[in-house]
């Protein structure tokens, strides 16, 4: 017989602002075979998430009663049929590889198949772990597959983001060296103090001649970007003949506009896609416990808010883009 039980979630029934988002209590049934069921303790809140609220992800949501939410950590409950790799009282955190609009974890409990499910390092409590998945396999397979080297520049773009500012760290990890790029002055010092070698301010600056400068008229080896449209031709611009750039996310969401500083290499990368294979996960993931255990890697948390009711809070100040890091919500 199959049984459930209730938990609070958060839904929405219509795309809009964060005033859409509402907390209702759904039915959580038991994890079948190769699933299980966790207790979520810290949500981290995501770019894509106000996407998805608002209409403009690459896919859109099945609504009324769309569910929301890519990344959490907390400790498992149960586990289905053929479950080995996890047990009851394990620490986890999500793989942020599903389709959030039906598996969306901004709730109290959660059911997802295992493959969508990662041991939280040791020692990494749920805030930091709810903070740090996302944001850094994103950052560590963006710059893979850009074929980041120490010794390389590399421009990155939407710097004070969670994204960015895990990028300007791995970037640092590697050897290579990070030229971080934000809108106002404000975010300078900040940027600076997180490693970035150097940083732009767009509103104020020219981003490929103040690159052009920075690498003695050379340009930058690998543009990692989230914002696209227009923009990426100025960013092309600022890449040395034959380097490389990786395309991640559209902020801006009017067409790309693509460099003539030929031969140039574009990526577009797709983090789920990536972490949907287990060795995509085993790799991030070791790269990602190995860096939080020496230091290397250390997520940027924003502010943190206690309670899912403040889900709403914390999508306002997101879309503000007036913080740094990563935004984190406990239950």
């Amino acid at each position: 017989m199959t049984t459930t039980v209730l938990t609070k979630a958060v839904l929405f029934h219509e795309l809009g602002g964060p005033e859409v988002l509402s907390i209702e209590d759904v039915e959580l049934r038991e994890p079948g075979p190769g699933e299980l069921r966790f207790r979520i303790e810290a949500i981290g809140l995501n770019r894509s998430e106000a996407l998805f609220r608002s209409g403009t992800y690459y896919y859109q949501a099945t609504l009324p009663g769309s569910r929301l939410g890519y990344e959490a950590a907390g400790v498992v409950e149960a586990v289905g049929d053929g479950v080995s790799e996890f047990a009851p009282g394990d620490p986890v955190m999500t793989a942020a590889n599903f389709d959030f609009g039906v598996h969306g974890v901004y709730a109290e409990r959660a059911v997802l198949p295992v493959e969508s499910v990662v041991h939280r390092p040791e020692g990494v409590d749920a805030v930091r772990a709810a903070a740090v998945w996302l944001t850094y396999s994103t950052a560590y397979g963006g710059l893979e597959t850009g074929g980041l080297h120490a010794g390389d520049h590399v421009v990155i773009t939407g710097a004070s983001s969670g994204v960015g500012t895990a990028a300007i760290q791995i970037a640092v990890r590697t050897g290579a060296i990070p030229i971080a790029t934000t809108r106002t002055e404000a975010k300078r010092k900040q940027l600076l103090d997180l490693g970035a070698a150097h940083v732009i301010v767009t509103d104020e600056q020219d981003p490929a001649a103040e690159v052009k400068r920075i690498t003695g008229g050379r340009g930058a080896d690998l543009a990692f970007d989230a914002i696209g449209g227009p923009g990426f031709r100025a960013l092309g611009d600022a890449v040395v003949p034959g380097g490389a750039m990786v395309l991640y996310g559209w902020l801006d969401p009017r067409p790309i506009e693509l460099s003539m500083n030929w031969p140039l290499t574009v990526h577009t990368f797709a983090n789920s896609v990536r972490v949907r294979t287990a060795t995509g996960r085993r790799r991030a993931a070791h790269f990602i416990g190995t860096g939080l255990r020496d230091g290397s890697l250390s997520p940027v948390i924003a502010d943190v808010f206690d309670g899912l009711e403040h889900v709403v809070d914390g999508h306002r100040l997101m879309e503000s883009n007036s913080h740094t890091g990563k935004i984190v919500v406990t239950v």
